[in-house]
């Protein structure tokens, strides 16, 4: 099915992703926003090694890179989550700018 999609509207897409994604870690404050937005940012990435990777169908190269990219992001998002909890648990708020640290 993929090679009936051209490239250029896959990385339109992948563009699409990507911009969203770091829309939402640059203006968005709540956590599991951001989060949310780091994932996006990663799909986008797979989306492109993918699409590249039908160029050589023989290596595979590009899958096999995406799924690591993939077990990557799961680690990522399980340890940000405990981060995420562990941080309200203290400070009562996932609002990355009401989160104070006590200098000195």
């Amino acid at each position: 099915m993929l090679d009936q999609i051209p490239l250029e509207h896959i990385l339109l897409l992948s563009a699409a992703l990507f911009t969203i994604g770091i829309l939402a870690v640059i203006t968005k404050r709540h956590a599991v926003v951001v989060l949310m937005g780091i994932e996006l940012i990663f799909n986008a990435a797979n989306l492109n090694l993918v699409a590249f990777s039908r160029h050589d169908p023989v290596l595979m190269q590009g899958q096999m890179f995406s799924l690591f990219v993939i077990l990557v992001a799961a680690a990522e998002a399980a340890v940000a989550l405990a981060i995420v909890l562990r941080v309200y648990q203290h400070f009562k708020t996932a609002n990355l700018n009401q989160i104070v640290t006590k200098e000195g």
